[in-house]
Parts: C-alpha cells; sequence; structure tokens
C-alpha cells in the first residue's frame, strides 16, 4: 500500500492514529441511547434538527441509530434500506434479520476502515425488536468494524462512558415507556457538556424541541418503528418529571 505522505509509519502506528482520529470525531457529538422497554426499543437522541435524523426506520422490525459525521452515516443508512429492501423482495420479508444487515454494516466499516486513508467518523447501532422481550436484539458497531451483541441498553458516541454507567445504575428491563424514557433523558443529562437550558437544580432540561425519540413496538402490526413527537413527546416527558 502506497502511503499517502513522506516517511515511514508501522501499521500498528497507522492504525493507532486512524482510530484516534474517528473516536475523536465521534466524541464531539451527542450520545444516543437505546434500551430496552416492556413493549419493545426505545431510540433517544438529543438532536435540535426536526429533519437530520440519528434515527430512522430501515425495515419491519429493525430501526438504524447512529453518531458521528452526518454524510457518513446517512450513507450506511441508505445502502442498508436498500440491501434489506433487495432481499425481502427477492425471498421473504422474514428472511430480513437485524443480525444480517449487522454483519453487513461491520464488513463494510472493516473495508473502509483498513484500506482508506480516513476511516468514517461513525458508530451505529442496528436493533431488531422480537415477538419477546427476550428475543429483542441491539447490535453496536464502531467505525473499524468491530460488532458488539448489547443487552438492555446501550449509548454510542459524545461521553458515552458516563451515559452507559447512569444507564446501568437505572435501566430495569420491562419498564413502561415513560419510565425508561426517564431513565434515558437522565442518563443523557449525565453525559451532556455545560450549557444548554437548565433547571433550577443544574440539571439539562429536555423537551420535543431538542429530542429525538422513537421506538420499535412490538404491539403494532407490520411496520413497527414509530417516532414520538411534539404533544405526544412533551406528554411523556411531563409524565416522567412528575414520577
Amino acid at each position: 500500500m502506497t502511503m499517502p505522505f513522506g516517511g515511514y509509519a508501522s501499521p500498528e502506528q497507522w492504525v493507532r492514529d486512524k482510530s484516534e482520529y474517528a473516536r475523536k470525531g465521534i466524541a464531539r457529538g451527542r450520545s444516543v441511547v437505546i434500551l430496552t422497554y416492556a413493549d419493545g426499543i426505545l431510540f433517544v437522541a438529543e438532536n435540535p434538527s426536526a429533519t437530520l435524523h440519528k434515527i430512522s426506520e430501515v425495515y419491519d422490525r429493525i430501526a438504524f441509530a447512529a453518531v458521528g459525521k452526518y454524510n457518513e452515516f446517512e450513507n450506511l443508512r441508505t445502502a442498508g434500506i436498500r440491501l434489506t429492501d433487495m432481499k425481502g423482495y427477492t425471498y421473504d420479508r422474514r428472511d430480513v434479520t437485524g443480525r444480517a444487515l449487522a454483519n453487513a454494516y461491520a464488513q463494510t466499516l472493516g473495508a473502509i476502515f483498513t484500506e482508506s486513508i480516513k476511516p468514517y467518523e461513525v458508530e451505529i447501532v442496528v436493533a431488531e425488536v422480537g415477538h419477546t422481550p427476550d428475543t429483542d436484539q441491539i447490535y453496536r458497531l464502531t467505525y473499524d468494524g468491530s460488532i458488539a451483541d448489547e443487552r438492555g441498553f446501550v449509548a454510542i458516541g459524545g461521553q458515552s462512558e458516563q451515559v452507559n454507567a447512569s444507564l446501568r445504575e437505572n435501566h430495569t428491563p420491562g419498564q413502561p415507556l415513560a419510565s425508561t424514557l426517564r431513565v434515558a433523558v437522565k442518563a443523557l443529562a449525565a453525559g451532556s457538556p455545560p450549557g444548554g437550558s437548565a433547571s433550577s437544580n443544574g440539571e439539562r432540561v429536555f423537551s420535543s424541541t431538542n429530542l429525538e425519540v422513537a421506538v420499535l413496538d412490538r404491539t403494532r402490526t407490520r411496520r413497527l418503528f414509530k417516532r414520538i413527537v411534539g404533544a405526544q413527546l412533551d406528554g411523556l416527558l411531563a409524565e416522567t418529571a412528575n414520577t
């Protein structure tokens, strides 16, 4: 492989430099939280944009969440939609699985990290809601194609260590939606940088104007992905504040 600069750098150093570059880019954003609740999987992100989504539907029971460079994870999202649509059309909709999509993303990210000068500055989650809570699947993929099967919850991007610590302390499987949203919002506040709207006790204030929230709800039919917006989201947030 031709080096893009003068001098010599060992393969180990080159990998370390690319990893550090990608991690710094991902950490500059705000975290996204994915966690299970009684009826499915909840996605929560701090996101003031109403159109540039971090959370999206991919297929009937599958959703996608991402942090990092928007144009890069948007390319991955649209490629995933094309892949799942083609497989479902060619074979059967039941043949489309979150695990297969996560493996495809892992191969793509791994190839980009190995073969390109600049890695993708992204971290993504592929989640598939099952017919029962025990069959829910959450896969986390990093910039180098590494893949992990997460159980119950995961936070990606931003100050994810603090956010995951809060989730580990407060998340309980099988809680109703409002209670689970409260856990997610508390975790996001734990990992948020200083600044922005705050309450009298100094905690971040979240509303439908700066949160992106969606669910994979197993009680729905066919398309299980649903965005929670506007008055419905504000009502849930008010319910969590009064709990």
